[in-house]
C-alpha cells in the first residue's frame, strides 16, 4: 500500500507540473504535506528537506554568485565579447563559448545569463545582428558551462547530495569536470556551426528595434484637446479618461513644451496633445465621447521615437525574474505605474505580443514588458532583483573596488572544497559571511539574492525521495526497469536512463527529474554490478542539457521574449542537439569512468 500511495503521489505531481496550474515551489510543499499527511514520511523526515546541506549549499551558492554580480567582476567579458565576436553570429557563439562557459562552472548560470543579456543585446544593436541568432546559444552554453563543476548549478549539488545519500559519497567538485569539458566542446561545436542557420530573425536586425518590433505605430499615437473636448479644464485623475478607457497618457505637450509623469494632477488645456498608448478601436470611441482629434504624423516612427524618447524620457524593455512579485499578478493588481513611475506600452512572451488590455493579464516569469518613463525611474529598476532592465548597467552603479575581493572568495570557496580542507557546504557559507563583511553585499541584499522558488522546490521534493526510499517504490520501479531493458549493454542502458531523464526534465525542473531518476539508475546500476556513479553521471547531465523547450531550464525562459522566440525554434534546434548528447555523453562516460565499479 505504501509504494501504492506513494507512486500515487509522484503521478499526481506529474500531472500538476505538466499542466503549470499552480507554480513549481507550490506544488513541491503540496508534495511535502501530502506525504506527511498520507504518513509516508515522519513530520520530521517532511521538512528536513529545509535544513538538508544541498539546500543550504544551493542557497549559499546564489548569494556568492550575487556577490560577485553586484561588483561588476562579470563585466570585464564585454570588450572581450565585442573584440572576438566581430560581426558574425557564429564567431560571436564560439566567443561566447569561451569566455561564458569557464564562468557558468563556477557561478550560478541564471545570474550570467541575466549579466549578459544586456551586454549581447548592446552587441547585437552596434552588429545590426538580430538577437534571435545568439540568445538560445547564450542559454545552452551556460547550461552546458554548468555541467564543468559542482557548484555550476543547483542541480549538481542536489545530485552530490543524494549520492551521499545513498551511500556512494559526495561527488568531487571536479569529479565530473573532464566529461564536462568534452560535452561542453560538442555543444560549442554544434552550435557555432548550427544555430546562425537554423535560428531565425525573430527581431530587427537594423533601424529603431524597438518601433520595429513592437509596431509601436500602430497603438502609441497623439491625439488633440478640441475646444469641444469635456477634458478641459481638468486632470487626468478627475477625468478618469484612463480608468474609463484602455489607453494610458504617456506624455502631455503644451505649445512646444513637454510634460512628463507624474501627469494625474495636470490640468489639460485647449490644443494640448496628449502622447497616447491604446488601440484604433478603443480611439475612436474615445474621440466619440471626449472630443479629441486622432494626429496622424506620430505613424512615422522618428516623430514616435522624439515623442517616447524625448528629454529626460526614455523606453527599454524589462525582463521579468523569476522571484519577482510580478509573476501570477496583473500590471493592474500590482499598481505597477504607480510602484515604478514607469508605463507599460506592450507585452512580450515569446514571439506574441499583447498591446491592448494588457493590465488585466496575469504575469509569467520570462515576461518582457515595454515601458517608458523618466530615466531617472530606470536606475530604481537597475537595483530591483525582481525586473531585469534589457540594457547594459552603470558602471557607476556597482561596487567595482570590491571586485577583485569577490574574485578572491569565491577562488577560495572552490579551492577549499576541491582540496577536501572543508566540505563544500562549509566553504561556501564562509565565503557568503566574507562577502557581507568585506562590503561585497550589503546584509539586506542576502535576501533578495537568494531564488527562493528553488529553495522551496528543492526542500519539498526532498521529501519525495525519502518516501520512495522508504516505501520500496525506487526497487519496485528499478526491478520492472530490469526486466524490461535485462539484455541491453551496459552502454545502453545509460542511453536508456539518460533519454528518459533528458525528456522528463522537458516537463518537470530539471532537480526534480534528479530527484526522482537518480535513485532509480544506481538500484539499477547496484543490482546489475555496474558502476553507479557512471548512471548517477548520466541522470545529472541528461537532467541539467534541457534543450527542447522554453520551459524545461530557468535560462532558456530568460531568453524567450528578449530573442522574441516561438516555442518550436527551441526544439529546431535543441532536438538535434539533444539527440546528439543522449548518445554520446554515455560512451564518453564509460570512457573515463568505467562500467565496473571501483573497489
Amino acid at each position: 500500500m505504501d509504494i501504492i500511495l506513494t507512486l500515487a503521489v509522484v503521478v499526481a505531481a506529474l500531472l500538476l507540473f505538466v499542466t503549470e496550474i499552480l507554480p513549481v515551489d507550490l506544488i513541491a510543499i503540496i508534495i511535502m504535506v501530502s506525504l506527511m499527511v498520507l504518513k509516508l514520511v515522519t513530520p520530521e523526515q517532511g521538512i528536513a528537506g529545509f535544513g538538508n546541506s544541498a539546500t543550504i549549499t544551493v542557497m549559499a551558492m546564489f548569494i556568492l554568485s550575487a556577490g560577485i554580480a553586484k561588483t561588476g567582476a562579470i563585466q570585464f567579458v564585454k570588450k572581450a565579447l565585442i573584440r572576438l565576436g566581430g560581426n558574425h553570429p557564429g564567431r560571436q557563439i564560439l566567443a561566447m563559448g569561451f569566455l561564458i562557459g569557464p564562468i557558468s562552472g563556477f557561478l550560478n548560470n541564471t545570474a550570467v545569463v541575466a549579466v549578459m543579456l544586456p551586454i549581447i543585446e548592446d552587441w547585437c544593436k552596434q552588429q545590426k545582428i538580430s538577437v534571435s541568432k545568439v540568445l538560445i546559444p547564450l542559454s545552452y552554453l551556460s547550461i552546458l558551462g554548468g555541467m564543468l563543476t559542482l557548484v555550476g548549478t543547483s542541480t549538481n549539488i542536489l545530485a552530490s547530495g543524494l549520492s551521499a545519500k545513498l551511500g556512494y559519497g559526495e561527488f568531487g567538485i571536479f569529479q565530473f569536470t573532464k566529461l564536462g569539458i568534452c560535452v561542453f566542446g560538442i555543444g560549442l561545436i554544434y552550435l557555432t556551426i548550427f544555430a546562425p542557420r537554423i535560428l531565425p530573425d525573430r527581431k530587427s536586425s537594423a533601424g529603431n528595434l524597438i518601433v520595429d518590433d513592437y509596431n509601436l505605430k500602430d497603438y502609441v499615437t497623439e491625439v488633440l484637446v478640441t475646444p469641444q473636448s469635456i477634458l478641459v479644464g481638468k486632470t487626468l485623475q478627475t477625468s478618469q479618461i484612463q480608468r474609463k478607457f484602455d489607453l494610458d497618457v504617456l506624455e502631455i505637450i503644451r505649445q512646444g513644451t513637454r510634460f512628463s509623469p507624474p501627469l494625474a494632477d495636470k490640468i489639460i488645456s485647449i490644443g494640448d496633445i496628449l502622447v497616447v498608448r491604446s488601440s484604433r478601436q478603443e480611439l475612436l470611441k474615445i474621440r466619440e465621447q471626449q472630443g479629441l482629434d486622432i494626429l496622424a504624423d506620430v505613424k512615422f516612427k522618428d516623430a514616435l521615437t522624439a515623442d517616447l524618447e524625448s528629454g529626460e524620457e526614455k523606453m527599454a524593455e524589462v525582463l521579468i525574474m523569476s522571484n519577482s512579485r510580478l509573476v501570477g499578478t496583473t500590471l493592474k493588481e500590482m499598481r505597477f505605474r504607480q510602484r515604478y513611475n514607469l508605463t507599460v506600452l506592450a507585452i512580450r512572451r515569446g514571439a506574441d505580443v499583447v498591446r491592448g488590455r494588457f493590465g488585466r493579464v496575469p504575469l509569467r516569469f520570462g515576461d518582457v514588458l515595454l515601458v517608458q518613463g523618466p530615466k531617472q525611474s530606470f536606475i530604481g529598476l537597475q537595483t530591483t532583483r525582481e525586473l531585469l532592465v534589457l540594457e547594459e548597467r552603470d558602471v557607476e552603479m556597482m561596487r567595482q573596488n570590491k571586485a577583485a575581493i569577490a574574485i578572491l572568495i569565491g577562488l577560495a570557496v572552490v579551492l577549499l572544497s576541491a582540496f577536501e580542507i572543508m566540505p563544500i557546504l562549509v566553504s561556501a557559507l564562509a565565503g557568503v559571511v566574507l562577502m557581507v563583511l568585506t562590503g561585497c553585499l550589503k546584509p539586506g541584499e542576502i535576501y533578495g539574492a537568494v531564488r527562493w522558488d528553488i529553495i522551496f522546490l528543492l526542500a519539498g521534493l526532498i521529501p519525495l525521495g525519502t518516501a520512495m526510499e522508504q516505501s520500496g517504490a525506487t526497487e519496485w520501479i528499478a526491478a520492472q526497469l530490469l526486466v524490461f531493458s535485462g539484455h541491453f549493454s551496459g552502454y545502453w542502458l545509460l542511453v536508456m536512463f539518460y533519454l528518459s531523464t533528458a525528456l522528463l526534465t522537458e516537463i518537470l525542473s530539471n532537480n526534480a527529474s534528479v530527484l526522482l531518476m537518480l535513485p532509480i539508475a544506481a538500484a539499477v546500476a547496484t543490482t546489475l554490478t555496474l558502476n553507479p556513479f557512471a548512471f548517477m553521471f548520466a541522470v545529472m547531465f541528461a537532467a541539467s542539457n534541457s534543450y527542447m523547450t522554453p520551459i524545461g531550464y530557468q535560462t532558456n525562459t530568460m531568453v524567450y521574449g528578449p530573442g522574441g522566440y516561438r516555442f518550436f525554434d527551441f526544439t529546431r534546434i535543441g532536438a538535434p542537439l539533444t539527440c546528439i548528447q543522449t548518445l554520446v555523453t554515455p560512451a564518453l562516460i564509460i570512457f573515463f569512468y568505467g562500467l565496473t565499479p571501483t573497489p
